[in-house]
């Protein structure tokens, strides 16, 4: 078995794969980060829910429940982009703390007060990692 060299490309990588493949959950191996990553999404609208299944394996398990709109079948993420890479990390300061789509996308940064959208990011006047995109 390979280990995975950026297991935050890979838990967007799986929504990614779910959304195209218009299931309704998904499965993903779980990490403090990506717990995070998820509740922000819940948080934000863009997943319907979640849970963290610990008794799984070693590691625990997150289902992710994706969300699609009724009539149309047309999912709440559009697109999910990966910024900062293990080969090249990319920060930003208070200053510059990136906009996704004018306002309408979030960027999800991981600052020294945890995983924050770029909106708490300003609010709490921190900078940090930008991990992605998602609109």
């Amino acid at each position: 078995m390979s280990k995975i060299t950026d297991p935050i490309a890979d838990y967007l990588t799986r929504l990614r794969n779910a959304i195209l493949a218009k299931h309704k959950v998904v499965d993903i191996p779980a990490s403090n980060i990506k717990k995070e990553i998820t509740k922000l999404l819940k948080e934000k609208g863009y997943i319907l829910n979640y849970k963290f299944e610990d008794d799984v394996n070693y590691q625990g398990n997150i289902k992710i429940a994706l969300k699609y709109h009724p009539e149309t079948k047309v999912n709440a993420i559009k697109k999910l982009e990966r910024i900062s890479k293990p080969g090249l990390r990319q920060y930003c300061d208070t200053t510059n703390i990136p906009r996704v789509l004018n306002g309408l996308g979030v960027a999800i940064l991981s600052t020294s007060r945890g995983i924050v959208s770029d909106k708490e990011a300003r609010e709490l006047n921190v900078g940090g990692e930008v991990l992605c995109y998602v609109y």
